[in-house]
């Protein structure tokens, strides 16, 4: 467990919603250049992806497991309210903001403010497995999803998705009837 002091300070502060001051490619760059070459492979396994690899990282093994919880989750939910039978299996033991953050999502009326809405959690449960010491290698993988969440809020495009969902909707009803 190394101590990033010099690499923790000289980062700016990030903040939701807001933009990137730097993107995960040029921080991953910098981070690798300061981190032991264990903890910097570490880094790879910093996505949103839901793939579970164990990793040498309590932190970023928890925060897999968080994602795949939400992603279980959320088809759950959505096969319930489409009265469909649910084919994923969800653990009695999900962490309950995961469980939370699921079915809360599908009160919303608007696609992207679900998704809005599910990055502030996933962003929520990034910051509480991090803890408060920000100079440590825990600090640099959550500083890395932070990023990668930031550049998929950017990537947000109001008329796309609505174009996109509305097909999508109308394909969910043809197959229901």
């Amino acid at each position: 467990m190394g101590a990033y002091y010099y690499l923790g300070a000289q980062l700016p502060y990030l903040i939701y919603g807001q933009n990137a001051p730097m993107s995960s490619v040029a921080f991953r760059e910098l981070a690798q250049q300061e981190m032991s070459s264990s903890e910097a492979a570490v880094l790879d396994y910093c996505t949103l992806d839901v793939e579970h690899t164990r990793t040498p990282s309590k932190f970023v093994n928890k925060w897999k497991e968080w994602e795949l919880a939400l992603r279980l989750n959320l088809a759950k939910n959505r096969a319930l309210k489409l009265k469909r039978e649910s084919g994923a299996p969800v653990a009695p033991s999900d962490p309950t903001e995961a469980v939370n953050a699921a079915r809360e999502a599908l009160a919303f009326e608007s696609p992207l403010e679900a998704e809005i809405f599910l990055d502030k959690a996933r962003w929520d449960a990034i910051e509480s497995f991090q803890g408060y010491n920000i100079f440590n290698e825990n600090a640099i993988y959550a500083y890395m999803l932070k990023l990668l969440l930031m550049e998929r809020r950017a990537s947000f495009n109001t008329e796309e998705g609505f174009t996109e969902y509305k097909g999508l909707y109308a394909a969910i009803l043809g197959e229901s009837k």
